[in-house]
């Protein structure tokens, strides 16, 4: 695809562990950008070694949509969709080019769409009746709703009662879904970095034993739950916190904590390429570039990609 017009906003997406971060800081070196992250978890003070925010890798360069709340918050769409839009604006009006980068699935498209969303309240009455619910009945129970549902973050239940929460807010406040126009950023340019599935299964595998082995992931989690951060909200967060923090409060063993957690992590890689393969259903165009390419080819490519 070559655009006809001024790029206004470059993604870089793809599952995790496909090496996105890297590639996003060097196309804003190269075309003068500025990094905003699209990912659910990296909004977290305190929660690094989990996220994988790897600020080291940054360098000079400056990215936005990091350590937004702090660590026990409950961070929404809503507010990210706001603090996105606040962000791109700022990154636009001094002419630099704004390079979106992650692999949440719903917020990516979300700015893609141009989705605007009222706050949604707690419901307790409906927390309540959902409560005994287990994730797989919660999942289809949100599968079954007719709005954008992130099913890739969706990893444990209070994520899924969550999200339920908000579409029966719509069923209630209809005008709310009517008040909320999309506001699509315009030509925008989205690249995703294909990794073949066991190259991203070698490298999931590897990057969780380095960042247990060598990064003490452990004693992050340990770090938050001294600080005061409920256990049950590090579950919440899913992923490298749900199962470190069941093996901290010895609910699961080292060996069973490492399994459980690595399968779960190419179970998540696994959703992330089913939404963005529903994206190119849903009509948009998704440029895959190769992730072992080499630096300056990968630049020569996205140049073409966004006029420059």
């Amino acid at each position: 695809m070559l655009v006809d017009s001024i790029c206004r906003l470059l993604v870089i997406t793809g599952p995790t562990a496909c090496g996105k971060t890297r590639r996003a800081v060097d196309a804003a070196m190269a075309f003068d950008g500025e990094v905003l992250s699209a990912d659910s978890r990296q909004v977290y003070r305190g929660m690094d070694i989990g996220t994988g925010k790897d600020v080291g890798e940054y360098g000079n360069v400056k990215v936005h949509l990091l350590d937004m709340v702090p660590a026990g918050y409950k961070y929404n769409l809503y507010e990210y969709l706001r603090d996105f839009r606040k962000a791109f604006d700022e990154v636009s009006v001094r002419g630099k080019l704004p390079v979106l980068c992650g692999g949440t699935g719903l917020y990516v498209e979300s700015v893609l769409n141009g989705i605007a969303l009222p706050e949604v309240p707690e419901n307790k009455e409906l927390r309540s009746m959902l409560k005994g619910k287990t994730l797989a009945e919660l999942t289809e129970m949100l599968a079954s709703m007719k709005r954008l549902h992130n099913t890739t973050d969706v990893d444990t239940a209070q994520r899924a009662i969550r999200a339920i929460e908000i579409q029966y807010y719509y069923q209630e406040h209809p005008e709310q879904e009517q008040a909320t126009r999309p506001n699509p950023v315009e030509n925008a340019v989205i690249v995703g970095i294909d990794i073949p599935r066991e190259q991203r299964r070698s490298r999931i595998s590897q990057r969780l034993r380095q960042r247990l082995e060598n990064e003490d992931m452990v004693g992050e989690v340990r770090r938050l739950l001294n600080e005061g951060v409920p256990a049950e909200n590090l579950i919440y967060y899913g992923l490298e916190y749900k199962y470190l923090t069941l093996f901290v409060t010895g609910a699961l063993s080292y060996d069973q904590m490492f399994v459980q957690l690595e399968t779960a992590i190419h179970q998540f890689a696994k959703r992330q390429m089913t939404w963005f393969r529903g994206m190119e259903r849903r009509g948009f165009d998704i440029n895959w570039l190769p992730w072992d390419m080499p630096s300056d080819e990968f630049i020569d490519a996205l140049a073409l990609l966004i006029g420059k």
